[in-house]
């Protein structure tokens, strides 16, 4: 296992790195008609790469205006981020039919030409995970995990009307931005600990303000030291197998028996900036494509 990402252990202020995505469809009644039927909204989600601050948009509805909109509102409260990651919509293929609609837009050239430009107007750098690997958003996939735990438990099959479900969410995104992140002190008297919402506006969201620390002594430990002191591996301790330029490879497919996989050789690897390489590029029968090392398995030639 490489180390973390720069983006995720490097001092930053809070959204400088952001990570986007979506979830849903979740549904929504309109009060003005009693028997209309349900209408379908979604809640974009944008993680903070250093503290995991979240920040809830609510999207109407699956096209690039309702995204672009949404990440307007996110500039204008938040202010406006140097480095956005998000997936490249290739990561949905094998999603149901409620995921289709979120595909699709990602997935289309006018969305990501659109997306292009507005990062570029405000200077933002955009970057798309490798195709076919979730598992480089899971800082944004577990807290979509942690928002529908907290959605389910309180709506079920209840529907809200949009300024009850407005409401709701931004509830959950202050109970999100409650997490512990790692106790102030070591006194075991001491309940206070370090929250993402400590980092947004200094204080606790629904808790009273808290007492003076400017007599806070100086061998104290730094909130930051705390938290690289708690970052712990637990699995991914070993290093995959190696793969190189011009290394002979099978691609999986999750959707394919095994003796249906491509053959392919990898043609060009990509090395993050820690020097390990976790995706490449390999060429097959039908042209070159770019995944994951985690989908790729070396054959033994030698």
């Amino acid at each position: 296992m490489g180390d973390l990402p720069q983006a995720r252990v490097c001092e930053a202020a809070p959204f400088t790195n952001t990570g986007v995505d979506f979830c849903g469809p979740f549904y929504i009644k309109e009060k003005k008609y009693r028997n209309r039927a349900r209408i379908k909204v979604y809640v974009c989600v944008f993680v903070c790469m250093a503290i995991k601050a979240v920040h809830l948009e609510i999207v109407s509805d699956m096209t690039t205006e309702g995204f672009l909109a949404a990440l307007q509102r996110f500039v204008a409260r938040r202010g406006v981020p140097e480095h956005v990651y998000s997936d490249n919509g290739t990561n949905f293929v094998g999603a149901n039919n409620q995921l289709r609609e979120i595909y699709a837009l990602f997935h289309s050239d006018e969305h990501k030409n659109r997306v292009a430009g507005f990062a570029s107007s405000h200077r933002i750098v955009w970057h798309f995970m490798p195709p076919l690997a979730p598992h480089f958003g899971g800082l944004w996939e577990s807290m979509v995990r942690s928002f529908k735990h907290h959605f389910r438990r309180v709506i079920g099959d209840s529907l809200f009307t949009f300024e009850e479900l407005n409401t709701f969410v931004i509830e959950i995104e202050g109970i999100l931005n409650l997490r512990p992140i790692t106790p102030l002190s070591s006194d075991p008297n001491d309940l206070l600990v370090l929250t993402p919402a400590h980092c947004l506006i200094g204080k606790p969201v629904t808790r009273l303000p808290e007492s003076q620390l400017t007599c806070v002594p100086d061998n104290r430990l730094s909130a930051w030291q705390h938290i690289t002191k708690l970052q712990r591996r637990s699995k991914w301790t070993k290093d995959g197998p190696l793969i190189t330029t011009g290394t002979i490879v099978l691609i999986k497919d999750k959707n394919s028996p095994c003796a249906q996989w491509n053959l392919s050789r990898v043609i060009e690897v990509h090395p993050g900036d820690d020097g390990v390489t976790r995706a490449a590029t390999v060429k097959t029968a039908g042209g070159t494509v770019k995944r994951t090392t985690k989908l790729l398995c070396p054959l033994p030639v030698e």
